[in-house]
């Protein structure tokens, strides 16, 4: 956790939702400076803020996600902007991001598939041009109820399931 907030506050919040390291007290710029050091160390960093301060470091993460509740500032900041100001959106906005990417990704598969196969068997005589284009056809109906089930994905954290 990395806030401007005194550290007494900051510890308090840190406790309630599970967080072990916590910086207090820090200014924007050092915000920045630890932003670009979390990166050097471990690779891609999420900032969440809300704050005229944290722009700056909004800005400097991979991904800025910005409390919708917060200062214009930040929310211009911020490429991701949760409308509500509670904290477990943040767990949604990862696991709604990672199911997305998960059916981009058989999407792909599936549109690929049906023109890799279908388009040469065209080409070559093999397969009825009517045939290869009842198969794109097919492949975008695949594609589109594919996307459509991301609906069923369960985004809901633990603590909202209790």
């Amino acid at each position: 956790m990395l806030t401007g907030d005194n550290r007494r506050t900051a510890k308090a919040i840190a406790r309630k939702v599970g967080i072990s390291e916590v910086f207090a007290e820090v200014l924007p710029d050092k915000k920045v400076n630890e932003i670009r050091r979390l990166q050097k160390e471990f690779g891609l960093v999420a900032m969440v803020g809300d704050g005229i301060n944290d722009a700056p470091a909004l800005t400097q993460a991979n991904v800025g996600i910005a409390i919708g509740t917060g200062t214009d500032i930040a929310i211009e900041a911020g490429d991701v902007v949760l409308v509500r100001g509670k904290l477990s959106d943040v767990v949604k906005a990862v696991k709604l991001s990672r199911a997305t990417f998960h059916k981009i990704r058989q999407n792909l598969f599936w549109a690929f598939f049906y023109n890799i196969v279908m388009i040469p068997f065209a080409m070559l005589g093999l397969a009825h041009p009517v045939i290869a284009e009842a198969a794109m056809a097919v492949s975008s109906v695949t594609v589109v109820t594919n996307a459509n089930l991301l609906r069923r994905v369960n985004i809901l954290s633990e603590m909202e399931v209790k």
